[in-house]
């Protein structure tokens, strides 16, 4: 999982300082300020998730759903941040609607890496060990 997981968390990575640029200097007087805004939060949400993503493939071995989560993460920032950037480049607001789709994959993987925490099923019960 590692090579391919660091390759999908490198891409989100690469792509985010890509759009966050675009949207800094190509689009800074091309937007409303609200739309640039808009934007703005779908380059955020996008390289902090990539960052996250490399968390995941860097201890993908550790971790029982590695591939989840990182499949989770990938498809939630292609969703809430591409419908955001979307929106922004657009002006069609009804793309908005798509957006919580995308924010409730962040959140599962999310709650996905926090179970992580939890002991497997069927081991004894116990505080995690650190």
């Amino acid at each position: 999982m590692k090579r391919g997981a660091i390759g999908v968390a490198g891409a989100l990575g690469f792509s985010a300082v890509a759009l966050g640029a675009f949207g800094a200097h190509g689009l800074r007087g091309r937007l409303s300020p609200s739309l640039l805004e808009i934007y703005r939060t779908g380059a955020l949400y996008h390289l902090i998730h990539a960052v996250a993503a490399l968390a995941v493939a860097l201890g993908g071995e550790r971790l029982r759903r590695g591939r989840l989560i990182l499949g989770l993460f990938a498809t939630g920032v292609v969703v809430f941040s591409g419908s955001l950037y979307a929106l922004a480049l657009t002006g069609v607001s009804t793309l908005g609607a798509v957006t919580p789709v995308g924010g409730l994959l962040l959140l599962a993987a999310w709650a996905l890496v926090a179970a992580e925490a939890l002991p497997p099923r069927g081991s004894p019960s116990g505080p995690p060990s650190t």
